[in-house]
């Protein structure tokens, strides 16, 4: 026999195995002998209350063995003798892209300008330790993209952009916990997620798959507006049936070289600001309405901020970005002479830290002193702003910084916080690094925030400099239904550097979509 319950619990007794286990029994009155397997399917947090809530759902299974949870099953083919896709970058489009092609019987290679994921930690630690930035190797080129030391949250809205359940499972198919499957928000964590992806990449690489390390794409090899292959820093040509270009938010070379050959790229909407880091347990109180702390039960407290701010009559939305509750601060620059940051948080949530980008909507207006760049003028305001964080806060990864109530009165803070940040921190006037059109609105938003939740803008609340990675600043178009770029026949853009993803999760589903349509195509082409 089977059920299925829908019930509403104190955080001790839904999040405790035990505690959990013993309420199910005795509300459905199961006698001893019935052996009863009890699992949750769904999961999910209600804090609008004073008192805070679990809403679960749960299976009942009284001397019946349960299905799996898992639908999808990773057979992968052998595709060593088949037609070849060439794929520009192993994030998560990438690769979820490569693992698609093989199933459709199509071979992918891989270029990826960085390094594996293993590896790649100690270009990471020279960052955080050394200042020392190695342009194809840091937290956002190499294996797995910028997600993978960089949080691993796979809570998505794109609902319509292909199966997430579906890519659920592959990751859980390659180590993840079925948590994942669970949680209304489900987050792998920075410390689990490298493992998942070089179980993926083992995958790609047994089914005959080819992925490229330290292999950065140069050149594109057009003739007559179709795609033939690439040309990649050893001066070696690969050609192949189609290239899907997924190489990422910040690989800016690529946008450069196709705007040298006159290949259609456009400017997009983006946002760009700071992160605000808390005291993990000051945005626990405020959240989870308690006097001391959160508890053994209850997770990290996150929360999702946005409002409405003007500037000389200008709207202007600002709004939390990839909050990350018991988290860290971490360097993004990719080259040296600018300072990025990121958030990421451990598979437990454990820091006792909180932070998240807050973050203000650029308009058409603000590009006009960079409208001799044309559809890269976004990327050269992220250039400059990135530039004088840098120089202002001592030309290294140190980051600049100002207490938020101190920004808020425009002052410069005489001492800062403690911090999750590790290459440390310089008080500067954020003001001197932000555009007015950034400062004022972020400004405002700050004091909304505080009324919203109150405690937010507080005293232990810091800013740091600069959150200007949101997203692309640059689109690469392409055609609605076939995904092909409308001038490059076979030229395939994917993901969040093409600018049709914001996460893991939809650029893993994108990824999908794009080697579908490039099988798809070759179908066509074969039977001409």
């Amino acid at each position: 026999m089977q059920t299925t319950i829908q019930l509403t619990l104190a955080p001790e007794i839904a999040l405790d195995d035990e505690n959990f286990r013993q309420h199910i029994i005795k509300k459905l009155r199961l006698r001893p002998g019935d052996n009863p397997v009890i699992r949750k399917t769904r999961q999910s947090i209600d804090a609008r209350g004073r008192q805070v809530k679990i809403n679960v759902q749960a299976e009942v299974y009284v001397n019946e063995i349960p299905p799996s949870l898992i639908q999808f099953q990773l057979e992968y083919q052998d595709v060593s003798k088949g037609p070849e896709a060439i794929i520009v970058g192993c994030g998560p489009a990438g690769m979820f892209a490569a693992l698609r092609l093989i199933e459709l019987g199509i071979k992918p290679v891989l270029f990826e300008r960085g390094k594996d994921v293993r590896t790649r930690r100690r270009d990471l630690a020279a960052i955080n330790k050394d200042h020392i930035v190695n342009p194809e190797s840091n937290y956002c080129f190499g294996e797995g993209g910028a997600g993978t030391y960089s949080d691993g949250k796979l809570y998505t809205r794109s609902n319509k952009r292909g199966d997430i359940r579906r890519v659920l499972e592959i990751f859980v198919g390659h180590g993840a916990s079925e948590q994942i499957l669970i949680d209304t928000h489900p987050h792998i964590g920075t410390n689990k997620l490298p493992v998942v992806v070089s179980e993926m990449r083992e995958s790609i690489l047994k089914a005959g798959g080819e992925i490229h390390f330290d292999t950065k794409v140069t050149d594109l090899i057009i003739d007559q507006n179709k795609i033939k292959g690439v040309v990649t820093n050893n001066n070696q040509e690969h050609t192949a049936i189609g290239v899907i270009l997924a190489t990422g938010h910040s690989a800016r070379d690529i946008y450069d070289l196709l705007h040298a050959k006159n290949i259609l790229i456009e400017s997009k909407s983006f946002a760009m600001g700071v992160r605000i880091e808390h005291p993990q347990n000051t945005i626990d109180k405020i959240q989870y309405h308690c006097e001391t702390d959160r508890g053994p039960y209850l997770p990290a407290a996150s929360y999702s901020l946005v409002t409405q701010t003007r500037y000389q009559g200008v709207q202007r939305g600002v709004f939390s970005f990839c909050m990350c509750p018991g988290g860290f601060i971490v360097p993004a620059a990719t080259d040296a002479g600018e300072v990025v940051v990121n958030g990421m948080s451990p598979s437990r949530r454990d820091s006792p830290y909180a932070n998240s980008g807050i973050v203000v909507s650029i308009e058409e207006a603000d590009l006009l002193p960079y409208r001799e760049y044309g559809p890269l003028a976004g990327l050269q305001m992220q250039k400059e702003m990135e530039a004088t964080a840098c120089k202002l806060a001592g030309a290294t990864q140190t980051a600049p910084a100002q207490l938020a109530m101190d920004f808020v009165k425009g002052k410069v803070s005489s001492s800062l916080r403690e911090t999750s940040y590790q290459p440390g921190l310089h008080a500067v006037d954020l003001r001197e690094v932000l555009p007015p059109h950034i400062a004022f609105p972020l400004r405002d938003a700050l004091s909304d925030f505080g009324q919203k939740m109150r405690g937010y803008l507080s005293g232990d609340a810091q800013l740091i400099g600069v959150e200007s990675r949101t997203s692309s600043p640059v689109r690469i178009p392409r055609e609605r239904e076939s995904c092909e770029h409308p001038e490059i026949k076979g030229l395939f853009p994917c993901g969040e550097g093409a600018g049709y993803a914001g996460g893991i999760m939809s650029a893993a589903m994108d990824g999908e979509r794009c080697a579908e349509q490039l099988a798809k195509l070759y179908a066509a082409v074969s039977q001409e």
